[in-house]
């Protein structure tokens, strides 16, 4: 190793931790090539981020006024314009999505996340009850939050910054100190990020960031640790139940946003072009790595070969290369395991009968990408509820095509699963489709649109697909603690 290798440092109590050990690769998913070292932090290392966040909030932090911690949202937001390219290229060297995407969703998205929640908080109150007593006396109760204390940050790879920033703001906004274990495969921007909130003039220890991997690692040390007094997480439901597992001893609050098996309803009286361009994204975003992408895809029957058609002709169309290029619409997998996941789907949706429509295979970019995780989109045709692939998600640019003839039929084909984070109904009848998006079983139910999303209101899943709800208010009750205040007049 030279000298001129670039760390990727975590950040503890308010500086950057010396490299130790040989640590691990930042590899970019587009070239298969590192261009980091990422520090892995040790046991004490987590410790001394923990202890720090702990004296953040003992030394005012937690006591800080609203206006001056929701003040501090907005620096940071602005901070993060201020150095706007630096968090895409950062963003587009971990995941290999389109720069063009992370412009616009990623780095966007985490700007705002700062500002409305620095205006929930601003704007938020409390509810206070005047109860009667006998003999004509009274009693006020009311109630005031606190925050929870230090929270664990664990974010997954397929939005890092976003996801980050939609979880951080509200918990440091609310007086918490945090400590982020960013995925190993998506270290750069959480640690971007402490620089801007230094900038910002966060104090010291109320935003720390711990690199590393789940079991034996930092994941494994942070949700061990004793001092910590909540987890937010967001990722697979396999790790999501470990953490769960982890944390009951100590029956701290989870906050968990997990995996989607999500279903799209497509009627025959839909506005075909509107809907595909809807299934277009939902289906292939960010290579359909979201949780919140459709991977089940029910068309009535008698417009099911024009949407089958039109979605294959789209599909074809989106531009797969170098993230860097405008002109680039989808990137690669995470990873040549993730990739190797998806392949082995494919292979089972074969054996179970699927006529592939497209895609299928590893594409050829040329010598630059081809050390990438590439894979083309792909749709199928011929599977069912009962195969595996309908079953399970994959989390890829894959959907399944499957025929339905009624509407009691679509709904009960899209409630057939044990995930429920979102779906979307596609119709011109907007009865029908308040009707059915309300008897989906899922958390999130859109209608004739798709990943729209107002962020005062509430996000998460039932099932398999999480625990709780975040956005808005329900940000708020996730971090602070009430204490009812009960006054005789």
């Amino acid at each position: 190793m030279t000298q001129s290798v670039r760390w990727i440092r975590n950040f503890v109590d308010g500086g950057f931790a010396e490299p130790g050990g040989p640590g691990f690769p930042a590899i970019d998913p587009a070239t298969g090539a590192e261009f980091a070292r990422v520090h892995e932090a040790d046991r004490e290392l987590v410790h001394r981020a923990v202890t720090g966040a702990r004296a953040a909030l003992h030394n005012g932090w937690a006591d800080t006024p609203v206006r001056e911690r929701t003040a501090l949202l907005r620096r940071a937001a602005d901070r993060i314009e201020a150095r706007f390219e630096e968090f895409v290229a950062a963003e587009v060297a971990d995941t290999g999505k389109p720069v063009t995407q992370a412009r616009e969703l990623d780095v966007a998205r985490a700007v705002e996340n700062f500002r409305t929640f620095a205006d929930v908080i601003a704007a938020a109150g409390q509810e206070s009850f005047v109860t009667d007593l006998p003999g004509g006396a009274q009693a006020l109760n009311y109630a005031v939050r606190k925050p929870l204390g230090v929270v664990a940050v664990i974010v997954p790879w397929n939005l890092p910054l976003l996801l980050l920033t939609w979880k951080v703001a509200p918990a440091l906004g609310c007086g918490n100190a945090v400590v982020v274990k960013p995925s190993d495969q998506t270290p750069s921007t959480a640690t971007l990020l402490a620089e801007v909130l230094a900038e910002a003039g966060l104090p010291a220890g109320a935003y720390n960031v711990v690199h590393g991997f789940g079991g034996d690692s930092a994941g494994q040390y942070l949700t061990e640790h004793p001092g910590i007094d909540g987890v937010t997480f967001t990722g697979s439901s396999a790790t999501g139940t470990q953490v769960m597992r982890t944390v009951a001893p100590r029956v701290r609050p989870v906050s968990f946003e997990l995996g989607g098996k999500n279903a799209a309803i497509v009627f025959e009286d839909a506005d075909l072009d509107e809907t595909l361009a809807g299934l277009t994204r939902s289906v292939f975003a960010n290579t359909g790595q979201v949780c919140l992408c459709t991977e089940r895809v029910y068309v009535q029957r008698s417009v099911f070969d024009d949407v089958a058609a039109g979605l294959v002709e789209r599909a074809r169309g989106l531009r797969l290369g170098d993230p860097k290029a405008e002109r680039t619409t989808t990137g690669p997998l995470i990873s040549p395991e993730h990739r190797r996941k998806v392949l082995d789907y494919l292979a089972l949706a074969e054996q179970s009968g699927a006529k592939t429509l497209t895609g299928g295979g590893i594409p050829e970019l040329g010598p630059e990408l081809d050390g990438g995780s590439w894979l083309e989109p792909t749709l199928w045709t011929g599977l069912t509820n009962k195969d595996r692939p309908v079953r399970e998600e994959i989390f890829g640019p894959v959907a399944a095509l499957i025929p339905f003839d009624t509407e009691d039929e679509a709904i009960a084909l899209a409630n057939d699963t044990e995930y429920g984070l979102a779906s979307s109904v596609w119709t011109r009848d907007l009865r029908r489709g308040h009707r059915v998006a309300q008897a989906m079983h899922v958390g999130m139910s859109w209608v004739n649109t798709w990943f729209l999303r107002d962020l005062r209101s509430p996000f998460g899943g039932m099932g398999l697909s999480g625990i709780g709800r975040e956005g808005g208010a329900s940000s708020l009750h996730f971090y602070t603690e009430p204490t009812n205040v009960c006054v005789r007049l």
